[in-house]
């Protein structure tokens, strides 16, 4: 069994944890309901996003369960937060008793104020590598949609925190089983932009592997 907490904060972009929620919980749905997905946050009013949308959290910093992954957004509110002893200190502790520490976007922002970052390769936003790097002590790896260093694994913007997901759940419970995760949710990145293709269309061809 594996509990995922999904770190939440005003301002936090959506798909940077909706993405990995929809794969945690398919994830779970295809493993017979054995594992846990829940959403934490400072407090449990509702947390408004980045684009506005609002969502419940389930538990506050204080009262979820044990964590075996955390994964912490990116998005506007970081900037913010990174100054938040409560969810910095939070990220710390986690990080520590968790078996994986995850980010996406500028949620690496929070871990590299926390530590877990700290002395890492990682990935983060293309729009924000510079600012991460200038902060020192990590390498920011520009060219790669997700990063894996030990047990902290990070991501680029957005929807490469799907990337991210299914590699978790692969590293987890097997590729195989990541595979059918990801055709599940029909999840196919390439090409990025079907506008570049005849009327938008191209053949629909089975997926062979984990990219």
């Amino acid at each position: 069994m594996t509990t995922y907490g999904l770190l939440v904060f005003d301002g936090a972009e959506e798909l940077d944890f909706v993405g990995p929620w929809e794969v945690f919980t398919a994830s779970r749905a295809m493993r017979g309901d054995a594992d846990t997905v829940v959403l934490v946050a400072e407090q449990l009013d509702p947390v408004r996003c980045a684009k506005g949308l609002r969502v419940l959290p389930d538990h506050t910093l204080t009262s979820h369960p044990p964590l075996d992954v955390l994964l912490v957004p990116g998005g506007m509110g970081t900037r913010r937060e990174v100054d938040n002893p409560a969810i910095t200190g939070w990220i710390r502790a986690m990080s520590a008793a968790a078996g994986w520490t995850t980010s996406v976007c500028t949620g690496v922002l929070l871990l590299h104020e926390a530590g877990p970052a700290r002395g890492r390769r990682v990935a983060t936003h293309h729009g924000f590598e510079d600012a991460l790097e200038a902060r020192g002590d990590v390498t920011v790896v520009r060219d790669a949609r997700y990063v894996v260093d030990d047990n902290v694994v990070t991501s680029q913007g957005v929807s490469a925190g799907i990337d991210m997901a299914l590699w978790l759940v692969g590293a987890l419970h097997g590729r195989d089983h990541a595979r059918q995760v990801r055709r599940y949710i029909q999840y196919d990145p390439a090409p990025p932009y079907l506008a570049d293709e005849p009327a938008g269309v191209r053949p629909v061809a089975p997926a062979e592997s984990l990219r």
